[in-house]
């Protein structure tokens, strides 16, 4: 009975603390990728064949033929960068790594803000995440999604279990009275 008043045991303390480790590793790993893949745009484009297919998947994942507003929008980019979609999409990628390794480390290393920080990065792209698996179903995007949902939902639950932190001025203030 005491264990229920607690909570459930994925939010006890020692666990949660692997589960914080384990999504910031899966948050770092993802990084890594997007990182090759934002490198790869920017400076293997003279292998055509290669650039080929890295364009064609990374419009399919980007879901330009999809959406007006990121046609919209990585078309402006392009305006700016003249560099062409895929430099856009490169710079984008290696953008979205260095989020993907600010969450992960600071997660890793228990940081309240990263964990807030993932919370929002992570649950922007649910609905993309969405549509993405309306027209393109796939098992690997519905497993992205389900680890995704799990992520937002467990970081939400252990920040409203964690106390905030008093203000260094308050902690004085009472020290002073004690």
């Amino acid at each position: 009975m005491s264990n229920l008043a607690r909570g459930p045991a994925i939010l006890q303390e020692p666990r949660h603390h692997r589960y914080l480790k384990l999504i910031a590793l899966f948050k770092i790993g993802h990084g890594v990728l997007l990182l090759l893949l934002g490198i790869s745009l920017l400076f293997l484009n003279a292998r055509t064949r290669w650039m080929d297919f890295l364009s064609s998947w990374t419009a399919d994942e980007l879901l330009m033929q999809h959406s007006k507003a990121v046609d919209y929008l990585l078309s402006k980019l392009q305006a700016i960068l003249a560099g062409g979609v895929l430099r856009a999409t490169g710079f984008l990628a290696l953008f979205y790594a260095a989020v993907l390794f600010t969450e992960g480390i600071g997660v890793y290393m228990q940081q309240r803000w990263a964990e807030w920080l993932m919370i929002f990065a992570t649950g922007a792209l649910i609905p993309l995440e969405v549509w993405h698996i309306w027209h393109h179903p796939s098992l690997a995007a519905v497993v992205i999604l389900i680890v995704n949902c799990f992520i937002v939902w467990f970081l939400y639950l252990v920040l409203r279990r964690k106390p905030n932190p008093a203000p260094a001025q308050g902690q004085r203030e009472l020290a002073k009275i004690g």
